[in-house]
């Protein structure tokens, strides 16, 4: 949910709550969560947000190469060294993923509202240019 508003300064602030993480099996977040910036800074939170989905990319392949480690020989210690590490690795990477997915989706919710704020903006001065034309 985005909301619009005026802070004390005559600053247009937004306030957005996170998003639900589709598909994650992820609780919906606590009343209240989310956050509030100006609604001229839009484009900096969302390259904020795409900054850190392009470093979980980039964790994702060591988190890759943690999921499938390899028992450097034939002995059981080897082998027992593999059944332990790869599902700890398993476990980080389908971490990685769910956050990644997360993150897209808060990017998407932010690219939707500032989309929304700017078609409001335009609609309003549509409705002000044409009441000034409709008074002359």
């Amino acid at each position: 949910m985005v909301e619009a508003s005026m802070d004390g300064g005559g600053k247009r602030m937004v306030s957005m709550r996170a998003p639900v993480a589709k598909g994650t099996g992820a609780p919906a977040p606590a009343e209240g969560g989310g956050y509030k910036f100006d609604a001229e800074q839009f484009d900096e939170v969302i390259g904020k947000w795409k900054a850190l989905r392009d470093d979980l990319q980039n964790d994702r392949t060591e988190a890759e190469m943690m999921a499938s480690v390899q028992a450097p020989g034939k002995e059981f210690a080897s082998g027992d060294f593999e059944k332990t590490a790869n599902p700890s690795g398993q476990a980080f990477l389908q971490q990685n993923l769910r956050m990644q997915r997360y993150v897209q989706d808060y990017i998407e919710a932010l690219e939707n509202a500032k989309k929304g704020t700017e078609n409001t903006e335009d609609d309003m001065r549509e409705q002000i240019n044409k009441a000034g034309a409709d008074q002359a």
